[in-house]
């Protein structure tokens, strides 16, 4: 493979030729921070920055030069900055002056990157004085001008002002385009305004001051109404609201500092023309060396086999790294995570760079040692099961300076594990009691394994109900001041939060007007490794992965009549349960991150399930309005149709007797009335399930009959209409569900508290159920359901032709089945026909047997086995689908969705042949109904962004999920808008993962009630 495209290319950059500009310091940060410590096996050397940055260049350039995937790039650099003393200090010495010393372990790693980008033969550029988005900006420039096209591999907010039509940038993280359109959705501006919005708004993190209060929609609607930042300086006199007006008045000189600190130069003085970035060809053993120095093995491999060189004949390069004083390193806050730790790095030949500083350490890397992503992960399993966790190191924080040395560390760290408690499970109602806070000392031992943690107690009380003692504890930090100091930290992006089910903690948290930002979750990525192998609370990962049990929360707080409420816990006791969960939560994550990356799951967890926390939190704290009297009625209604079946059950059953009592039930049906099929449980009681009374009923027997219809109504009565109400938030006076992400084994979201998931349309008790959640007024509710989506995954994944030609026909589903295999003509076909094909075209996606066909459509098993071999005679395509899924799952023990999210099904291999054919049919429909989860997941990802850039951010709210339903709450005069953007979401959420093989369908309607609406 010849990774050159540009060899021997020498003319002038020219109209058509294509500039790649690497925003080196944003790698550096990316890959520092976003992948786990990973240290040199021969001596110890930190090189996971290193290795996060060769993997990612080595990635960018492979996938550029494939024309089949991208563009084809004829020049390409990679910018780095110099040091953090740049002209900007000069305007204002404030700037940036809140960055903290680089990590020590990151030292070393600077010259090794710019060393890597020698050996990957490509320019490394920096100039003193400047920073590399100035560098990044001149180039740009230049290349316009000649008629180039430029893309700037970066999501620094700070580039965005560059992009044009001929200027685009890329985030190589989320393999995501940033054109014109990007900016004005995330922004609200076009990137020629984002200097003057970034002058109004500010940077907490570089020190730029902007304009205090004024946030990014302010800004982008007050350069809307007056056009630029000079003019609304001019006429601030105009604005409408008095202390928006005087704020900007009062801070005007701020903001034209701020625009002098965010605009970047294009006149920076360049070593290098545009003529010398030239892509040149890789130098295969130049680059194996440095990499075999560096004990990269896989990429070594990956590079050798490229380059077609023998990574065996080659020696390890020689290279020296060295720890100089961090002093003069850089600050490693932001995106431009990087600057000067050699003294020549300017010059692109092959001489390794000194670092400017006294020396401390110094490793010569030389080697062949391997350290691929599955032994980091393997040696992180071993290291953190042996690891003891000491309970009698933990402090509980009950000063503010103590506070912030610790929120201090956090920063400096750059990583955190965060827990609440509180006296509620209910995040919408709950009190913050206190919190907890685990820190990595990584200066002492960059392996992450000494892990300290705190408790802050904030509202811990004495006495249980006792008004005489009782009271607030003393040495508590009050709230407010507590929140204040942690606010900062977790909005900060920069410092990585890590939690335990944080879609708890987000919501509590955004209650208390804090957004945490830039956050990891354990449960998810548990659930992203092992959905269906295990469960994923902590109690269970802890004894798992650590070999180290909990404290159980009822050790602390009881249980049962003499348990107390988390508030009523001893500060002490408190402490001791509260920081162990932040420190087994840091420890998980130090054990579980690597496996993401080992078993190639990252892409799964960041895109499928990580970005739903905040998604769903959002949803759950909207709620939805219910009508009480709507419930209310129905549940009279409910109780005398019950009444009435009790009245016929009793005259069936020749007396009175509990209905809801399974013994007296079983004694009836089997005992007296000596009915067939009745088994006795281990209880020694016969069984009366569901099941058991359906099979009962389909085989013409009266009596099970009612009790299954008793036993619906009864239930609609106590779950819903009679429960209902009991949800309604006493401030909100809306009903707020709680979504749980990981309790099923394919993906599909639950809700509990109330379940909203389970209310049954297809009778019209539960139709009605829906006409009780209503909008408010001035306000429709927009339902938006895809339709037979699980049909349309079965045709994409098993490729059956006719299917897939009926849905791009627009045709009619199960009239098409029904006509494939009976030979009935779709037009005046009887409905019975069809229904016998709608529920074989569904019950295939299940797994359904012969037996449960025959019941269902109450023919003999005979017939119904006749239909199932016709089916797959019609449609051989799904038997072999069904086949090779069962195979795939008896090698691997799991199954995958079209997205690459993985269904464990460990028990496939079970000796039981009834426990084996259950997992073999749950192996079968979980690609399908699981790429169906992940298609609604995507679309709710990329629904409030698509709501937003269509002007709907504040009008149009999305409510609820149920399966493959969205529910939004709209304003009345933005319905008609709302829907096409909602429809059109939807319809390519699969998009640009997977191209469907048949078309999406989206449903959707619009009215004052749910029911109506759907």
């Amino acid at each position: 493979m010849d990774l050159s495209v540009a060899a021997g290319y020498s003319m002038p950059m020219q109209k058509g030729d294509h500039l790649f500009l690497i925003d080196g310091s944003g790698f550096i940060f990316r890959a520092f921070h976003a992948l786990p410590p990973l240290t040199r096996k021969s001596d110890g050397l930190p090189v996971g920055a290193v290795s996060g940055f060769c993997n990612m260049l080595w990635k960018l350039l492979t996938d550029a030069r494939d024309t089949s995937v991208g563009v084809t790039p004829t020049h390409f650099a990679v910018i780095f900055d110099y040091s953090s003393k740049t002209f900007r200090k000069e305007i204002y010495d404030a700037y940036k002056a809140n960055r903290s010393a680089p990590p020590e372990e990151l030292v070393p790693q600077f010259g090794l990157i710019r060393q890597a980008t020698r050996a990957f033969n490509l320019p490394c550029i920096e100039t003193e004085g400047f920073e590399a988005d100035d560098i990044i900006a001149t180039y740009a420039r230049m290349a316009e001008k000649t008629g180039a096209d430029v893309t700037i591999v970066s999501s620094d907010k700070d580039l965005m002002q560059l992009v044009t039509p001929n200027v685009h940038m890329y985030d190589s993280m989320k393999d995501k385009q940033i054109g014109i359109p990007d900016v004005i959705e995330k922004w609200g501006v076009p990137p020629e305004k984002m200097i003057d919005l970034q002058a109004l708004v500010g940077d907490s993190v570089d020190n730029v001051p902007g304009i205090p209060g004024i946030g990014p929609k302010t800004a982008a609607q007050l350069l809307e109404e007056f056009g630029d930042l000079d003019t609304l300086l001019a006429r601030a006199g105009e604005i409408k609201q008095v202390k928006r007006r005087e704020n900007i008045v009062a801070n005007a000189d701020l903001a034209r500092l701020s625009r002098q600190l965010v605009e970047l130069r294009i006149d920076v003085p360049l070593d290098l023309e545009l003529d010398a970035l030239v892509l040149e060809p890789q130098d295969g053993p130049k680059l194996v060396a440095f990499l075999k120095a560096m004990e990269f093995g896989t990429l070594t491999r990956r590079v050798a086999s490229a380059c077609d060189c023998n990574a065996d004949e080659i020696e390890a390069a020689t290279v020296t790294a060295e720890w100089g004083d961090a002093a003069h390193g850089p600050d490693l806050d932001t995106d431009a995570a990087t600057a000067k730790t050699e003294a020549a790095a300017k010059d692109t030949g092959d001489a390794a760079a000194k670092a400017p500083a006294s020396p401390a350490k110094t490793a010569i890397a030389k080697g062949t040692g391997e350290a691929t992503p599955a032994d980091f992960a393997a040696s992180r399993i071993e290291a953190f099961a042996k690891a003891p966790i000491d309970p009698s190191k933990y402090v509980t924080i009950r000063d503010t300076a103590t506070l912030d040395r610790w929120i201090a560390d956090a920063r400096e760290t750059g990583l955190v594990a965060f827990d609440t408690e509180t006296n509620s499970l209910d995040p919408m109602q709950a009190e913050l009691v206190g919190f907890s806070l685990a820190i990595a000392n990584n200066s002492e031992n960059p392996a992450g394994l000494d892990i300290r943690a705190a408790y802050v107690p904030l509202t811990h009380k004495t006495g249980v109900g006792d008004l005489l003692g009782g009271g607030m504890a003393e040495n508590q930090i009050p709230v407010a001041d507590a929140l204040a100091r942690l606010k900062p930290l977790l909005e900060d992006p920069s410092v990585l939060k890590v939690a335990q089910n944080l879609k708890f903690d987000y919501l509590l948290m955004k209650r208390h007007g804090v957004t945490v930002v830039g956050y990891d979750d354990t449960m998810l990525m548990s659930y992203v490794l092992d959905a269906g192998k295990a469960n994923h609370g902590m109690d269970g990962l802890s004894e798992r992965w650590l070999n180290h049990k909990p404290i159980a929360f009822k050790d602390v707080a009881g249980s049962g009549k003499s348990g107390v409420t988390f508030d009523f816990v001893d500060i002490d006791r408190a402490s001791t349960y509260a920081a162990e969960d932040a420190d087994v939560t840091l420890r998980l994550w130090m054990v579980l991150k690597p496996q993401l990356a080992s078993m190639g799951l990252t892409r799964i967890y960041e895109r499928l399930e990580r970005p739903l926390v905040s998604v769903l939190a959002d949803m759950e704290e909207r709620g939805i309005t219910i009508d009480r009297q709507i419930l209310s009625r129905l549940s009279g209604e409910l109780a005398q149709k019950a009444a009435a079946f009790e009245d016929e059950i009793y005259e069936l059953a020749g007396e009175k007797f509990t209905i809801g009592s399974p013994k007296q039930l079983g004694d009836i049906l089997f005992g007296k009335m000596g009915l067939p099929g009745g088994a006795k449980t281990k209880t020694g009681q016969w069984s009366t399930s569901a099941s058991v009374l359906e099979d009962l009923a389909a085989a013409g027997h009266d009596l099970p009959r009612k009790i299954v219809d008793w036993r619906q109504l009864t239930k609609l009565k106590s779950t819903y209409t009679d429960a209902l109400p009991t949800y309604v938030h006493p401030q909100t006076k809306r009903v707020h569900t709680s979504y749980s992400l990981a309790s099923t084994t394919t993906g599909r979201l639950s809700s509990s508290e109330p379940n909203l998931q389970n209310i049954p349309v297809r009778t019209a008790e539960g139709r009605k159920i829906r006409t009780a959640f209503i909008s408010t007024p001035g306000h429709k509710l927009l339902s938006a359901d895809y339709s037979q989506i699980e049909l349309r995954v079965l045709a994409h994944v098993a490729d059956i032709p006719q299917l897939r030609q009926a849905f791009e026909d627009g045709i009619d589903i199960h009239a098409m089945t029904a006509s494939e295999m009976f030979g009935v003509p779709v037009e005046g076909m009887p409905s019975e026909v069809r229904r016998r094909a709608k529920a074989i075209n569904f019950g295939i996606i299940y797994g359904i047997s012969a037996f449960g066909l025959a019941n269902q459509l109450s023919i003999e098993r005979s017939e119904a086995s006749d239909y199932i071999k016709k089916y797959f005679e019609r449609f051989p395509g799904i038997r072999d689908y069904m086949e090779s899924t069962k195979a795939f799952a008896r090698e691997n023990g799991y199954v995958e969705t079209i997205f690459g999210r993985r269904a464990h099904y460990p028990e496939i291999r079970s000796s039981n042949p009834s426990m084996r054919a259950f997992n073999e049919r749950a192996a079968i429909n979980a690609p399908i109904q699981g790429s169906a989860a992940d298609i609604i997941r995507r679309a709710m990802v990329k629904m409030e962004p698509a709501l937003a850039a269509a002007g709907l951010g504040e009008k149009a709210r999305m409510l609820l999920q149920v399966h493959d339903e969205l529910i939004f709450e709209v304003e009345d005069e933005d319905v008609e808008r709302t829907i096409p953007v909602v429809v059109s979401t939807m319809e390519q959420a699969a998009m640009p993962a997977i191209s469907m093989l048949v078309p999406l369908k989206v449903d959707a309607r619009a009215a004052n009630n749910w029911d109506e609406a759907h």
